[in-house]
């Protein structure tokens, strides 16, 4: 069972490290390419403060939040990301890592103004704050790693990937909807290593479904950011090895992904 009560103060901390990355670019380093195609970083900061900044709606106005939602995902979901994504990129560089600490900050602060029992309204189901938060250090996680594979430069992990791990898991189903597939009834059982060596354990333990493997790997095969071959991720049971050719912990289209050997293991 996941801890949610560092949270909001985690979500924080991996916030800023995503700003790490991008802090000191010159304005070359805002344009480079990253893995997700006709993405530059510029497009990943653009496309966070946007997440954060409708968090921030959905906690703090949640009428003007279903009306926007409405709005937009009225055009379809690639059409409303690509949308948002147009009113930041004609910003500045440094307008939009302004926008972006800003939106990011007022999100989070919203978030951990909701009580722990209320819900707040997201894209398909309301969801208890802390899981919205969950939601967004996959995010920070997945769109942050693009940026620092743009850059050449291999984030540092913690234990915060708990939030995470124990998301994706929450979603083990994403995946097949995403591709219009019955979720199997059986359970997984998932033991997934923390980088600090802790073992994080997930569903019943006689299950013949089993997932097995390092936390940081875990969570670039459900972010999509490294193919299965590449990755410390193991599974016992037919099931378990199909979901981890198309498991993913976000909802929408699944996306290319990544190439066996890309990035080398």
């Amino acid at each position: 069972m996941t801890d949610f009560r560092y949270v909001i103060r985690d979500l924080t901390t991996e916030g800023e490290q995503v700003d790490a990355l991008v802090a000191g670019l010159d304005d070359t380093g805002w344009e480079l390419p990253t893995p997700a195609a006709g993405w530059s970083v510029k497009h990943q900061i653009a496309h966070l403060s946007f997440i954060f900044k409708i968090a921030g709606l959905s906690a703090s106005e949640p009428q003007r939040f279903a009306e926007v939602m409405k709005s937009s995902m009225a055009r379809g979901f690639d059409a409303a990301v690509n949308a948002a994504l147009d009113d930041y990129l004609g910003d500045p560089n440094e307008v939009v890592l302004s926008r972006w600490r800003a939106e990011r900050d007022a999100g989070i602060k919203a978030l951990a103004a909701v009580p722990a029992d209320q819900v707040v309204p997201w894209l398909v189901n309301p969801l208890p704050p802390a899981i919205l938060a969950c939601a967004g250090m996959m995010e920070l996680f997945a769109h942050g790693q693009d940026i620092a594979d743009a850059l050449g430069v291999r984030p540092e992990r913690t234990d915060r990937l708990a939030y995470l791990v124990g998301f994706a898991v929450r979603v083990r189903d994403f995946g097949y909807e995403a591709r219009g597939l019955t979720p199997p009834e059986q359970e997984f059982r998932f033991e997934i290593t923390a980088p600090s060596g802790q073992l994080w354990t997930f569903g019943p333990e006689d299950s013949r479904q089993r997932v097995t493997g390092s936390a940081e790997d875990f969570c670039l095969l459900v972010t999509r950011r490294r193919h299965r071959d590449d990755l410390d991720v193991r599974a016992e049971g037919a099931l378990a090895d199909h979901w981890l050719d198309i498991a993913q912990a976000y909802r929408g289209p699944a996306g290319e992904g990544r190439s066996p050997g890309q990035f080398g293991r």
